[in-house]
């Protein structure tokens, strides 16, 4: 399939060789979208839920600390319990997710996804993330869905000396049943400590009665963080437990927690896994009116501690997830490899195909904030409206045309505010793209909207994304199905709107960074299987040896075992240039920090010889206007190379990955050390 950016790819000496003229290029989709399980979404009615508004999660507690800012103290557990997804009249459905283990100041709600966490400037906060997946007899729970236990993974039954592995099997084995790891990722913390930030040899299983003989009930490196959050915090982790802190001292932003856990992320995640962290005030929340020069007005409020019932809220983070249903109310995920490319096995040890995995998973059905296509009533005026892509594998469009009359502009992305607010009504054809992970803080103004029922819709693909424009580039989602995401419910204004109009705001200042000391290149790969036609058997990471702009520069691809190769020193300012060799897009997040977007440019990839080079005369692209400022997620576009620049203050183990989930899961992820070995650390 060729498109009109002009993709070209032929045979060259060695191999294939191939360019994209810009973020188009050739689709090469594997799957089409999974059929789901036994609920068809067509006879799912929509529009029946309200959304749901997570309220803000109640605190454990208070510490005071002389001469420093108080701590804000959270308890939450992971359990698992019944949600009503679906539309009430359907059944409910198991699934995972985190909530008040202790709460001091509000209910104890346990929800997928979670209640908010909302934090200050400048004041930490400390969360002890327990793992309270066990039955009412303190016995472990199994997965909700199948683990392919032949991935490099957490690995409990290899103990001690086998955990974080990639196990030997003389026999295609069936799936893990075992008792479940996690670890907790806050997603866009800047700055936090190794120790605190989730890293995916640090899971832990629960405390539970029946753990089986020989098992190892944590990670490789959970022991050394567990010494040295006792140095930094003097805080003790106990069995199924352990204790993070995040300073808070980056810019306001709109956050994210979520599991993390070696070669699992995407099922944790999938069962239900993730909530909100919202950081408010200090300099980067300092936005102005253009007008008189005053402290603008956002809209507002959004949920905290102690709302009345009944509150009006005006500013609602919204969760976008994809999922597919059995008609028991049952989650489905995919079980078998079949379902992704029709690969009925052999499979692992006597092929290179794992059984289970799939190398990308889309969902029929549509979910917001934990419901299946729900409903939103809105007023005649101003919302700011926080999106996040929570899916699985799929990139977003989220396409306001179907509102007559509303005008959108996104203010926000990962990091923070923009440089300028972004008309994305006039310039941007009403639409927001959305890798997974990456966020949009967007003003929605309905006040021209008439009265009435509108639908937000979806035009990204149900399969994987290489760039492009809807319908131009690539079919665009289900209209029945994936297509719709949320209905707003228009209804007449209460009260006049007090917030500053968009196209008035004086978004916080963003000092330049300054050059960079060091470039880092890099590579986004892809391994096919040696045994079936087009089938890939894992996706990787590597690095490029030699300039590219100064001809064609070798790969080499490392998998999650080897040691490190990225190790940034604190302080220094790197330009990290990622080259995606194969034909879809990827959202890279890295951890710990976070970036700016310097541009893209076009390459040349040598298939055979196993190289990059930018194409001749070609020039760097700037950054879109969404994606100024800072980020922690970037989109990388197949046929380019994306260019981002950092500087990383907090030495430590942190990695970097690609988020769409079930890369993460098999080898798209790397170790990131910066600064130097510490001592003691669990060797690699």
């Amino acid at each position: 399939m060729i498109n009109r950016r002009s993709f070209i790819k032929y045979v060259s000496g060695t191999g294939f060789l191939y360019f994209a003229g810009g973020p188009g290029g050739i689709r090469r989709a594997f799957a089409q979208p999974l059929p789901g399980g036994t609920l068809d979404p067509a006879v799912i009615p929509k529009y029946q839920t309200p959304l749901l508004i997570p309220p803000a999660m109640p605190r454990a507690g208070k510490l005071k600390v002389k001469a420093a800012k108080n701590i804000d103290l959270y308890e939450i557990a992971v359990r698992q319990f019944v949600q009503q997804v679906l539309p009430p009249g359907l059944p409910m459905t198991t699934v995972w997710g985190y909530g008040p283990r202790v709460a001091q100041n509000g209910p104890a709600i346990f929800n997928s996804p979670a209640l908010t966490i909302e934090a200050k400037w400048g004041r930490p906060v400390r969360v002890t993330w327990v793992n309270e997946l066990v039955d009412a007899n303190g016995n472990y729970l199994p997965h909700l869905l199948a683990v392919d236990p032949t991935l490099h993974w957490a690995n409990p039954p290899g103990g001690p000396l086998g955990r974080d592995s990639r196990p030997d099997f003389a026999d295609t084995p069936g799936p893990y049943t075992g008792p479940v790891p996690i670890v907790t990722h806050l997603h866009g913390a800047d700055g936090v400590g190794d120790e605190s930030d989730g890293y995916a040899e640090a899971w832990f299983l629960p405390a539970a009665a029946d753990i089986p003989g020989g098992y190892a009930a944590t990670g490789t490196w959970y022991d050394f963080f567990k010494g040295k959050a006792l140095a930094r915090f003097g805080v003790s982790w106990s069995a199924g437990s352990a204790t993070f802190q995040y300073p808070n001292d980056e810019r306001a932003s709109t956050k994210w927690f979520h599991d993390h856990t070696l070669g699992m992320t995407r099922l944790n995640v999938y069962a239900g896994m993730a909530g909100f962290y919202l950081l408010r005030g200090g300099p980067g929340d300092d936005v102005r009116d253009n007008r008189n020069g005053g402290k603008a007005v956002l809209p507002g409020p959004a949920p905290a501690l102690g709302d009345l019932p009944g509150t009006a809220y005006f500013e609602l983070p919204i969760a976008v997830q994809d999922r597919s249903f059995n008609a028991d109310g049952s989650l489905f995920y995919p079980d078998t490899r079949a379902l992704f490319d029709g690969v009925e096995g052999p499979f692992v040890p006597d092929t290179d195909v794992a059984p289970i995995w799939s190398p990308e998973v889309f969902g029929n059905t549509m979910m917001v904030n934990g419901n299946t296509w729900p409903f939103q009533v809105v007023e005649k005026r101003r919302y700011r409206l926080r999106f996040l892509n929570g899916c699985q594998s799929r990139f977003l469009f989220l396409d306001f045309s179907g509102v007559p009359g509303v005008k959108v502009w996104q203010i926000g992305n990962d990091g923070g505010f923009l440089v300028a607010p972004v008309d994305i009504t006039s310039h941007h054809n009403q639409r927001v793209l959305l890798g997974p992970a990456e966020r949009a803080d967007c003003i929605v103004d309905f006040s021209d909207v008439p009265a009435g029922d509108h639908v937000l819709g979806n035009l990204g693909p149900d399969e994987p994304f290489s760039g492009g424009a809807p319908g131009v580039d690539f079919a665009t989602a289900d209209a029945g199905t994936t297509g719709q995401v949320l209905q707003f419910r228009v209804v007449p204004a209460t009260a006049v709107d007090p917030s500053t109009p968009p196209q008035f705001l004086r978004l916080p200042a963003i000092a330049p960074s300054p050059a960079a000391a060091v470039t880092r290149r890099l590579a986004l790969l892809e391994e096919m299987s040696m045994y079936f036609t087009d089938s890939p058997s894992e996706t990787l990471l590597g690095v490029v040896d030699g300039d590219p702009g100064a001809g064609p520069a070798e790969w080499t691809a490392h998998h999650w075992h080897e040691p490190v190769t990225e190790n940034p020193a604190v302080g220094v300012p790197e330009v990290w240039e990622i080259y995606n060799t194969n034909t879809d897009a990827h959202p890279m997040h890295i951890h710990e920090v976070l970036f700016e977007v310097v541009g893209r440019q076009d390459i040349f990839v040598d298939e055979g010889a196993q190289t990059v080079m930018t194409v001749p005369g070609s020039s760097q692209t700037p950054p879109e206007p969404w994606e100024t400022g800072f980020k922690d997620t970037v989109i990388a576009y197949p046929g380019q190379v994306t260019r981002v620049r950092m500087t990383f203050k907090t030495p430590g183990q942190f990695v970097w990955h690609c988020h769409i989930v079930e890369h993460e899961d098999n080898e798209m992820m790397r170790p990131l050390r910066v600064g130097p070995l510490q001592p003691g650390q669990p060797p690699e």
